[in-house]
């Protein structure tokens, strides 16, 4: 082991930076290249498929078998054109990346000779083994068959050589086994839902869009000395390793200059994300050292979604390219920020107004106070679907530290924001308005636009900030799938719009004119989401204790979180909104207990090895070295050598000490692993893991950390925290 991490540092050391290649075309002579898009369709569909093509995709229809027949045929000629020689349909099994099976475009002719083909049938469905993906007991190994379907609405791309169409994967018996398919479900419920709303003051708005401009935040470490990292290779994250002297203390990586190498894989992720069609616009240095972040346009949820899983899958490959490996976990290295991928959410309408935006007179400014009331409304009584979504094995790491946001769910709005919610709770009587009432509302709602400027702050501790003109999900992890958190946010807040209507709806068959209506229960929702509002610290020990007083839930174990899935809340705003069947939700429920467990069983098992087969005996050289050295000096010296060699011996007891508590915890662990095996379900299971197995991770840890410190440099197995965060240039 340590003959590999000087062998990968003297590698290091050899290493050259690439030239930079500044005669590459530009960026609009190349964005989506690789996309089957509207410019591609035009050019390789005949007209009349084109056009239906563009319906289909623009409303939502269906698309027919003679039409897939017509699409496929363009779609091929177009992908050989760019080099494709497979296919594949390219889907989202609830695990932490994608899934593809290629097919080439081969097959036999009438004559018995090879053909290139791709028919409708081939584009619209195949069928993946379904018992072999994580699907919570729907589909046993000898019940294989899936589907994967044709999903029109994000565009076909090419990755290397072969052609991959975006679907959504279901079992044989329709359940979804996938990321997207709840997710457009969701998409199509806040739409329905916005819209119905959004008619109270406009009957032209007939659909509204969900938006979404991710921040991906990742790690840069050397592929050497990732290598001789088994912890990282394995778990993705270090499981031991003592604090660098020097990391994030100084504050001067944040916005720095990019490290030369750094900038050379960055500028060829950017082309291949700009072939790609993903708008990447934003790179910089994160606050950790070793830590980045990519940015890119706002688009569409559901292909903004696509695009962020393509993006990590590309990450990956062209960071072996350039000699670095991409490290993806929320918290790879302890002491250190962790990363996360902040979801920047909104709602536009076909006619042009963001919902989230202060308009120009006093009825946009009501529009924008009608939708952010309910996504108030949404988070207070979603909060555990909110964190059930972002608290994993990973992501718990992160969560609750002064790095990133609290478990506690709360929504930071701003100071006029806030001004103007309280007004209206102070303004708005329980009764009908008077004229003197009305006067003053439209007076404050009036001056809305004056207050952009503060809207735009920022609050890093908030789990989920207003800012401006959209809400920032700032808890989902940096390796999590957008689509998760996602149909969360856009469920509640469906399900919300859906009971604001009907309440509104309500005072209007009353008698009620329209706009006291929608007032009035404005009024009524801002108290009742009070608890949800604050705008203060959330790293700070006084939001937990102001928090509980407020009865927000503050739950930082996984399981215990993964439980709310299954509350009754959870059940009306997913099944009863038609995103997720009974079944479906509680398949995902197991899923989710099964990942945990999983992830930890594999943290202890490598971690036991390491420390027992590595660690451990590297510690006894070193101490038998020392011995032999203490012994020597008394051999020469007598008893004059015994004040000499007192921080030998006392340094010798010490590294006894750590190594009998680590080989006795690492017992303790694999026993309590046994224990939590025979269990007789995945919840038990779970928490025991939570409570019995992940606390002896900590335990070994820190006295492995301390050997660190003792044993010579030259002797430790593994690469420091020291190479790894700062051995860039």
């Amino acid at each position: 082991m340590a003959t590999l991490r000087f062998k990968a540092l003297q590698d290091l050391m050899n290493k050259k930076v690439p030239d930079i290649n500044f005669n590459e075309k530009r960026v609009p002579d190349i964005y989506g290249e690789l996309v089957f898009n509207d410019e591609a369709m035009k050019k390789y569909l005949q007209s009349s498929v084109y056009k239906q093509v563009r319906k289909a995709i623009d409303s939502g229809e269906l698309i027919g078998r003679d039409l897939a027949d017509g699409v496929a045929a363009g779609m091929k000629a177009w992908a050989i054109d760019h080099g494709a020689v497979h296919y594949t349909h390219w889907f989202q099994p609830l695990t932490d990346g994608t899934a593809e099976k290629h097919d080439g475009f081969i097959n036999y002719g009438p004559d018995g000779k090879i053909i290139e083909e791709f028919a409708g049938k081939h584009l619209a469905q195949q069928e993946p083994d379904a018992s072999s993906f994580p699907n919570g007991g729907i589909r046993q190994t000898f019940e294989a068959r899936g589907y994967t379907a044709w999903d029109v609405t994000s565009p076909a791309f090419i990755v290397g050589t072969t052609l991959c169409i975006p679907t959504i994967f279901i079992s044989f018996t329709g359940d979804a086994l996938d990321y997207k398919t709840p997710l457009l479900k969701a998409l199509h419920a806040i739409d329905e839902a916005a819209v119905d709303v959004c008619q109270y003051f406009d009957k032209n708005v007939t659909k509204v869009y969900s938006n979404l401009g991710w921040e991906q935040e990742y790690f840069l470490v050397d592929r050497g000395l990732f290598l001789a990292r088994p912890d990282l290779v394995l778990t993705g994250r270090t499981l031991m390793g003592h604090a660098s002297a020097k990391n994030q203390q100084l504050d001067d990586h944040y916005f720095g200059s990019i490290p030369e190498r750094v900038a050379c894989y960055m500028r060829d992720l950017e082309i291949e994300c700009h072939r790609l069609g993903i708008p990447a616009k934003t790179r910089h240095n994160e606050v950790a050292p070793g830590q980045f972040e990519l940015a890119p346009i706002y688009e569409e949820v559901n292909i903004a979604n696509d695009h962020n899983q393509l993006l990590m899958d590309v990450m990956k490959r062209l960071a072996r390219k350039h000699g670095f490996e991409v490290l993806l976990h929320e918290k790879p290295f302890a002491g250190v920020n962790g990363s996360g991928k902040h979801n920047n959410w909104s709602l536009c309408t076909n006619t042009g107004v963001n919902l989230f935006a202060p308009g120009k007179n006093p009825k946009g400014n009501m529009v924008f106070l009608t939708f952010l009331t309910n996504v108030l409304v949404a988070v207070y009584k979603g909060q555990d679907i909110l964190r059930a979504q972002v608290l994993n094995a990973g992501n718990s790491h992160r969560l609750g530290a002064n790095e990133a946001p609290p478990a506690i769910m709360s929504v930071f709005l701003g100071t006029q924001v806030s001004a103007m919610l309280n007004s209206i709770v102070e303004k708005v009587s329980d009764n009908k308005m008077t004229p003197e009432e009305k006067t003053a509302l439209k007076l404050g709602i009036g001056r809305l636009p004056e207050i952009l400027i503060d809207n735009t702050d920022r609050n890093r501790t908030s789990p989920f900030a207003f800012t401006g003109d959209r809400f920032e999900f700032r808890a989902v992890g940096a390796s999590a799938n957008c689509a998760g958190a996602m149909t969360a946010v856009s469920a509640i807040v469906a399900h919300q719009l859906r009971e604001f209507k009907k309440d509104v709806d309500s005072l209007i068959d009353k008698g009620v004119k329209k706009d006291e209506a929608i007032f009035q229960i404005l009024r009524r929702l801002i108290v009742e989401s009070a608890p949800i509002h604050f705008d203060g610290n959330g790293y700070s020990e006084e939001w937990k204790e102001e928090a509980a007083r407020r009865g927000l839930t503050n739950i930082t174990d996984v399981p215990e979180s993964i439980d709310t899935m299954l509350s009754d809340h959870s059940k009306e705003v997913f099944v009863g909104g038609g995103i997720l069947t009974e079944r479906e939700l509680e398949a995902r429920h197991e899923v989710e207990m099964e990942k945990f467990v999983k992830k930890v069983q594999i943290e202890a098992r490598v971690m036991g090895d390491l420390v027992i087969n590595h660690i451990v005996p590297t510690a006894i050289t070193y101490q038998n070295i020392l011995i032999q050295n203490v012994k020597g000096m008394r051999d020469i010296m007598g008893e004059e050598a015994d004040s000499l060699t007192e921080n030998e011996r006392d340094l010798i007891r010490k590294m006894s000490e750590h190594i009998k508590i680590i080989r006795n915890t690492v017992q303790q662990m694999i026993d309590a692993r046994k224990r939590a095996n025979k269990l007789p379900d995945v919840r038990q299971t779970s928490y025991a893991y939570s409570n019995d197995v992940r606390p002896l991770l900590n335990v070994v840890r820190y006295h492995v950390d301390k050997l660190e410190l003792m044993v010579d440099n030259e002797m430790w197995p593994l690469p420091k925290y020291r190479e790894m965060l700062f051995m860039f240039d």
